[in-house]
């Protein structure tokens, strides 16, 4: 059996990289938050524009208000995410990105083109007997 490598030269694709490498530490600190379940996808609902927690939780379903909760307490402390009270009655707390948090935008698109592109629709990539 020919090895992989071998493979990949009589198909006639460039074998110039000698094998994987170790990721850079940037890399490794972006997805260890955004790899976190529901940080982007909170990233992504406040790029349209500050929202306030009910509207944060409607934008984001399946998502718990602790689970919520934590992850904007988590974001706001990284300073992508800005906490402001809206003195009430009701008393109401916003949510919106800084500027930090907006300079993700460029990311966010090209992470969604790529998904668009490369992801199957609907979960294809999960196993039968747990698919829905």
């Amino acid at each position: 059996m020919a090895e992989p490598r071998e493979q990949t030269e009589a198909a006639g694709a460039p074998t110039t990289s000698p094998g994987c490498s170790s990721p850079t530490h940037g890399i490794t600190r972006v997805f260890e938050l955004l790899g976190k379940r529901w940080t982007g996808v909170i990233i992504a609902a406040l790029m349209s524009g500050p929202g306030h927690f009910t509207e944060l939780r409607r934008a984001v379903p399946g998502i718990s208000e602790r689970m919520l909760s934590d992850r904007l307490g988590e974001l706001a402390a990284l300073h992508l995410v800005l906490r402001t009270v809206d003195e009430g009655p009701p008393l109401r707390v916003s949510y919106a990105l800084t500027e930090a948090g907006l300079a993700l935008r460029p990311a966010m698109v090209e992470l969604t083109r790529w998904a668009d592109a490369h992801l199957p629709e609907g979960g294809a990539s999960c196993p039968q007997q747990f698919q829905p």
